[in-house]
């Protein structure tokens, strides 16, 4: 398993994408706001994601 890191672009939870901000020790703390349609999505603008829960798309 491959451990983002800070400026990552990250996958998870069917098609959500964000910007990884912060590095934990079982998760990473994503920007979401980078999506299109993100205010259309009705969540907060950061999100906590576990380290088995995400695709790393661009390093």
């Amino acid at each position: 398993m491959r451990i983002a890191e800070v400026g990552n672009i990250i996958e998870f939870k069917d098609g959500l994408k964000g910007i990884v901000e912060k590095v934990n020790e079982n998760s990473v703390i994503v920007d979401i706001t980078m999506m299109e349609n993100f205010h259309d999505l009705e969540m907060e603008g950061k999100t906590v994601v576990n380290h088995k829960r995400y695709k790393i798309l661009n390093a």
